[in-house]
C-alpha cells in the first residue's frame, strides 16, 4: 500500500510541475552525460526519474525501471514501460499525482522522437483519466488515422463513452475487438453491453475477457474478476460472484475495486460485520467517495456511529477533488450541502456526458425540490436502457415526487427487486418514498 507520506511527495512533484513549471532535479537518479545528454536536457525525464518510494510489487517495479533508465544508453522503452507503471499506481492508489508522472514520461518520450505512436498513446490514457476528453480524443483519432492498433481503438472507445457518444464508442469497440480479440476488447463489450441493459451479454463477454486473462497481467485479471462479480451479483448468482470476487483478490491482494465489490455483496445480503473489513481496507487504499461512501454505510448499519462520521469527514474532505460526481450525489442522498453539489454536478456535465452523470444531476435537482428538471435528466440518465439499482431508485422517487404514478411505480418496484445493491441508506429512502408513494395512491384512490 502506498503511505500517505509518499503520496504528499508525489503532490509535491505535482506542484512544482504544474503550478511553478520548474524544473525538480533534487535527487534525480544518476545518468550519463556521454549516453544521456538529450534526457538530460529534458525536465520531464528528470521528474519522472525522481526516486519512488512505496512497498508494493507496482512500486518495485517502478523503482527497477528507474534504475535500468539511468544506465541505458538508449531508454526509450523502459521510459514508456515507466510511464505504463504510473499509469497503473494511480489507477491502484486513485492519487492523480502519478498520472502527471506518467504524463512526464510520455513528454520524455516526445522530446527525443516528436508525436511518437507510444507517448500519444500513454499522454492519451493520461488525458482520459483526468477527464480531459476533448484533448484526449485528438491524440486517439491521430493514433486511429496514423496505425489504428486495438489500443488506439479502446481509448477512442473510451474517451467517447464517458462522453455521452454511445455509438461512435460501440464503432471504435467493434474496430478493436476486430482487430485483436482480447481481454481488453472483450471487457469493453461487457461494459457496453451492460449500460445498454443486456446483462446476459455483458455475462457473455466477461466469461470470455477471464478466460483470456493471465496471472503476468494481474491488475487487468483482478479489474475483469471484479466487474465479474458485480454482473454475477445482479444476476442473482451469489455463490459466484463471491468466488469471482476472491479470484481477483488472488490476483492482486490490495486491489481496491475488488474489496469495494466484496463489501458491497456482503452488506447487500446482510452480512455487515464480514463487509466492514474488505470496505475498510478499500477506503484505506483509495480515497474515491464511493468506497468511503459504503464504508460509512456499513458502519452506520453496524451500530458503528462515530466511526460512520469519521468516514465521512474523510468523504467530505476530499470528495469533490477525487471525484465529484459521487460526491454530487452523496451529497443529494443525505441533502446536505446542495449548492455545492449542484455546482459539482454540472461541472461533471462540462465534461462528461454519459447517463450516470445526467442522473447525478437529476438526483441533486430532486433534492433541490425541482423535480421537472430532475425528470427532464432522468430521461437522459435512462435512454440507454441501463438496467442499474441506482438509476431505478432515483428515477422512481423523482417519478413519484413529480406525481408521475405509472413510472413512479414501475421504477420503484425495479428499484426494490435490486435493492440489495443499493447502499443501507440508500434502501431506507427507497422504503420511505415506495411508502410514501403507496399511501398517496390509496388515498387517491379513496377520494374517487
Amino acid at each position: 500500500m502506498y503511505r500517505m507520506n509518499d503520496v504528499s511527495l508525489n503532490r509535491q512533484a505535482f506542484r512544482i510541475l504544474v503550478l511553478l513549471g520548474a524544473v525538480w532535479t533534487a535527487r534525480a537518479a544518476p545518468v550519463d552525460p556521454s549516453t544521456h545528454t538529450a534526457f538530460l536536457k529534458c525536465a520531464a525525464c528528470q521528474l519522472a526519474l525522481v526516486p519512488h518510494r512505496g512497498e508494493g510489487k507496482t512500486d518495485d517495479q517502478i523503482r527497477r525501471t528507474q534504475e535500468r533508465i539511468a544506465s541505458m544508453p538508449r531508454p526509450a522503452p523502459e521510459i514508456e514501460r515507466l510511464g505504463w507503471l504510473f499509469v497503473e499506481k494511480a489507477r491502484r492508489s486513485s492519487d492523480p499525482g502519478f498520472y502527471k508522472l506518467a504524463e512526464q514520461c510520455a513528454l520524455c518520450l516526445e522530446a527525443e522522437k516528436p508525436r511518437a505512436n507510444e507517448a500519444l498513446l500513454l499522454r492519451g490514457h493520461v488525458l482520459h483519466s483526468l477527464h480531459q476528453f476533448k484533448e484526449a480524443e485528438t491524440l486517439a483519432r491521430e493514433l486511429v488515422q496514423r496505425r489504428g492498433l486495438s489500443f488506439d481503438y479502446g481509448l477512442l472507445g473510451d474517451i467517447l463513452l464517458d462522453q455521452g457518444r454511445m455509438s461512435g464508442a460501440i464503432e471504435a469497440y467493434q474496430k478493436m475487438l476486430d482487430e485483436r480479440p482480447d481481454l481488453h476488447g472483450y471487457t469493453r463489450a461487457a461494459h457496453i453491453r451492460w449500460v445498454k441493459g443486456d446483462l446476459e451479454g455483458a455475462l457473455e463477454m466477461i466469461t470470455l475477457a477471464i478466460q483470456t486473462s493471465s496471472s503476468t497481467a494481474p491488475e487487468a485479471a483482478a479489474w475483469v474478476y471484479s466487474r465479474a462479480a458485480i454482473y454475477l451479483w445482479q444476476a442473482g448468482r451469489l455463490d459466484e460472484s463471491l468466488r469471482s470476487c476472491d479470484a481477483a483478490l488472488r490476483m492482486a491482494s490490495d486491489y481496491a475495486p475488488a474489496l469495494l465489490a466484496r463489501g458491497r455483496i456482503l452488506l447487500g445480503e446482510g452480512k455487515i460485520s464480514e463487509a466492514v473489513g474488505p470496505l475498510e481496507k478499500a477506503a484505506e487504499i483509495s480515497p474515491l467517495p464511493e468506497l468511503q461512501w459504503a464504508l460509512a454505510d456499513a458502519l452506520r448499519a453496524g451500530g458503528r456511529t462515530n466511526e460512520a462520521l469519521a468516514a465521512e469527514a474523510k468523504l467530505h474532505r476530499r470528495g469533490a477533488l477525487a471525484d465529484g460526481r459521487t460526491y454530487a450525489l452523496f451529497l443529494a442522498t443525505r441533502g446536505e450541502r446542495l449548492d455545492q453539489a449542484i455546482r459539482l454536478a454540472e461541472e461533471e456535465l462540462k465534461q462528461r456526458g454519459d447517463g450516470f452523470t445526467h442522473d447525478a444531476k437529476a438526483w441533486v435537482l430532486s433534492a433541490r425540490q425541482d423535480q421537472t428538471g430532475a425528470a427532464q435528466e432522468m430521461r437522459l440518465a435512462l435512454a440507454e436502457g441501463t438496467q442499474d439499482a441506482r438509476l431505478f431508485f432515483h428515477a422512481g422517487v423523482i417519478a413519484s415526487r413529480a406525481h408521475q404514478d405509472a413510472e413512479a411505480r414501475s421504477y420503484l418496484d425495479r428499484a426494490a427487486a435490486l435493492a440489495r445493491m443499493l447502499y443501507p441508506s440508500e434502501r431506507v429512502i427507497l422504503e420511505r418514498e415506495r411508502a410514501a408513494f403507496n399511501q398517496r395512491v390509496r388515498l387517491a384512490a379513496q377520494e374517487k
